[in-house]
């Protein structure tokens, strides 16, 4: 399980004041603004930077930062991924689990066989689908009670029940 999470991706700068457009990259884009501190990748460095606002401007979410004041100061964080500790996360309902702890997960069908790991989840209207990396291809498996039979995150495996023409 991973410890960070991450919450979305700076795209460019807005405005000569310092703040940033940020794209987001999790389900609840409300949730930015209960956030104190995100940590910001640049690929060189990692900064831990405190909010001090944030607005929502079409599918972006426009940051500010304490650190920083002016246009000039920010432009180097262009293309860094803003991550939070698993602490700051959302709290999930039963049978719940975020996506990056779901990769990885050993995949078993009820009879026993061994299907591979999960190696994405693709979200779609209905239900997400789990998109399992198996010998020969893959297997896309929607998330669904009537397919996900367990999840043991100890164990790092997931019990899945094929319906007929999966396979």
């Amino acid at each position: 399980m991973t410890d960070r999470f991450q919450v979305g991706v700076i795209t460019s700068t807005h405005g000569i004041r310092g703040e940033v457009k940020v794209f987001p990259t999790t389900d609840d884009v409300r949730r930015f603004k209960k956030l104190k501190t995100v940590t910001a990748d640049t690929g060189r460095e990692k900064l831990e930077l405190h909010v001090a606002g944030v607005k929502f401007f079409k599918q972006f979410v426009i940051m500010r930062f304490e650190e920083y004041n002016d246009i000039n100061e920010v432009e180097f964080l262009k293309k860094a991924s803003l991550t939070i500790d698993r602490s700051q996360a959302v709290s999930l309902e039963k049978d719940e689990y975020f996506v990056a702890d779901l990769i990885g997960l050993k995949c078993i069908s009820d009879t026993g066989e061994t299907l591979g790991e999960i190696k994405d989840v693709l979200e779609t209207g209905a239900n997400d689908v789990y998109v399992i990396d198996r010998e020969g291809g893959e297997l896309l498996v929607p998330a669904i009670r009537d397919c996900i039979l367990d999840v043991d995150m100890d164990a790092g495996i997931m019990q899945i029940h094929l319906l007929e023409g999966l396979i």
